[in-house]
């Protein structure tokens, strides 16, 4: 008797093909903006008709939903990467700014995706969305290990964070203006934090 189940083949293969469509989705936005990836395009880039892409995705919003979750993953793996040193939260704090300007320079679409409303009329799903609350959870847990437990000293590192990314991508982009700023940044926070404890 038949079954309906995939074999690990054509899971496998499956898999695969969603992979290249995500790979050729990111290459369009590049090259288009994020707001501007075309479905049509898209198929003619993996070599398929645009119907035949709801075989891999339901929709345009869940191909948007695979690159949201997917960038966050990647935002996880640059963080994992990190040396956490709870007795030099400066250093720390430099290292991490430098490498989140890097990562969102690295990608002017996933930046556009993850930290912006530039796709008009979509927001992540809460499947994809749980991508990036478990991202936040797991920074909230590093700095909780640098002694930043303030939810409101956390929202004033996350606006420096994206400040300082989306002033490098608008006002240097190739450059590194504002990434130099890392260490001034982190100083003048960790300052401001423990200033707060102090007056406490």
């Amino acid at each position: 008797m038949s079954t309906s189940t995939p074999t690990p083949v054509r899971e496998r293969r499956r898999q695969q093909t969603r992979a290249e469509i995500l790979e050729a989705a990111w290459r369009l936005a590049e090259r288009d903006g994020i707001a501007g990836l075309s479905l049509r395009e898209l198929a003619g880039e993996v070599g398929m008709r645009a119907p035949s892409l709801y075989t891999y995705f339901d929709s345009k919003a869940a191909i948007y939903d695979a690159m949201f979750a997917q960038g966050y993953r990647e935002l996880d793996a640059v963080d994992t990467d990190l040396e956490l040193d709870p007795g030099d939260a400066v250093g720390t704090l430099e290292r991490s700014l430098e490498a989140f300007v890097d990562f969102c320079c690295a990608s002017v679409a996933r930046f556009q995706l993850m930290f912006t409303a530039a796709v008009p009329g979509w927001e992540p799903s809460p499947e994809a969305y749980a991508a990036s609350v478990a991202s936040y959870e797991r920074s909230v847990e590093g700095l909780a290990r640098l002694g930043i437990e303030d939810p409101r000293h956390f929202d004033l590192l996350t606006g420096l964070y994206s400040g300082l990314a989306s002033q490098q991508l608008a006002n240097d982009p190739g450059g590194d203006r504002w990434r130099r700023l890392s260490r001034e940044a982190a100083e003048m926070y960790v300052t401001h934090v423990t200033q707060g404890r102090r007056g406490a």
